[in-house]
């Protein structure tokens, strides 16, 4: 397959030329071009996995998360799957996403669009087909794109990703719901903000996009002094976690994850850039693997999120 042609326009937009302008309804229903103040444009999302280990199952999880005051939520695949493999049905997701007064804005999937393997990419592409359709279903227009599928070992050259991201796109074309291309920091070619950036531009998909994670920024060693390059709006969500002081990028893992505002990230620099001249709220979304927040109580834990999330930004 050729590599495509990066999109002029959609190549601006993802660098920043474009940046500036978000659109808001008016009364009467017309559309206006204005900027969205900073402190407008961001909604506070509680990702799933910072409640994962305590085994809650699907509904709780969302019924955790609205007793915790969040009104939008990252779901993960497994968990629903389990909830529709004992006899859960998607309607009845929607209808329990709906009375809870809950958003999902996003869906955590593993697929392994991105391997070498020709019969494990078609069968990635195909659950990716499948999640995206649920998701339609539930009113999510976004699920995750991961490195899944390939090690350090054999993962693809730059301009291959992107010709395998851009399939997922089109895909996305088909059923509404955008794939954002999840950046690793120990993925080797999705490891920081100029891979995932290049990628998404070299894909020629004006519906490109990238997720981004503080712990990323740090393990794949994103350089904050350049980060103002990207355009704000290349990224509709940004998973929130924070780091303690003793240890390196090298040996950090998953599981040293810490509430945002507990460590020493640059939240308020990397907030700070990514809140500028938004066309849409960015979505902030606690994510972390801790097991000491896992013994506690997941109301606790979740309660815990919303408050550390609202303390950093009353500090943007």
């Amino acid at each position: 397959m050729p590599t495509p042609q990066i999109n002029r326009r959609a190549a601006l937009q993802l660098i920043g030329a474009t940046a500036g302008a978000a659109v808001i309804e008016k009364a009467a229903g017309s559309p206006i071009k204005a900027t969205l103040p900073a402190k407008y444009a961001y909604v506070l999302s509680l990702n799933m996995a910072t409640i994962r280990g305590h085994k809650l199952g699907f509904v709780k999880e969302l019924e955790t998360a609205a007793a915790a005051g969040f009104r939008s939520v990252e779901i993960w695949a497994d968990s629903l799957q389990g909830y529709l493999s004992h006899g859960g049905t998607i309607s009845e997701a929607k209808k329990r996403i709906d009375d809870l007064g809950l958003k999902v804005e996003d869906l955590i999937s593993f697929n392994k669009w991105v391997a070498d393997d020709e019969a494990t990419r078609k069968d990635g592409l195909e659950q990716m087909k499948r999640d995206m359709e649920m998701m339609a279903a539930l009113g999510c227009k976004r699920i995750a794109a991961t490195g899944s599928g390939s090690s350090n070992n054999s993962m693809p050259s730059l301009n291959v990703i992107a010709e395998r991201y851009r399939t997922v796109l089109e895909i996305g074309d088909q059923t509404g719901v955008v794939p954002q291309l999840e950046m690793w920091g120990f993925q080797k070619n999705m490891s920081n903000v100029a891979e995932v950036i290049y990628i998404a531009m070299k894909s020629g998909h004006p519906s490109a996009r990238v997720l981004l994670d503080i712990f990323h920024l740090y393990k794949g060693n994103t350089s904050i002094n350049t980060l103002p390059l990207m355009n704000p709006n290349a990224a509709e969500i940004l998973h929130m976690n924070d780091y303690p002081a003793t240890l390196s990028s090298a040996v950090i893992q998953d599981k040293d994850r810490i509430y945002p505002g507990d460590g020493v990230a640059p939240l308020k620099q990397i907030l700070q850039i990514l809140l500028k001249n938004r066309e849409k709220p960015l979505v902030l979304s606690t994510e972390v693997f801790n097991a000491a927040y896992y013994a506690q109580d997941a109301l606790i834990v979740a309660k815990t999120a919303m408050e550390k999330m609202k303390r950093v930004m009353d500090h943007i």
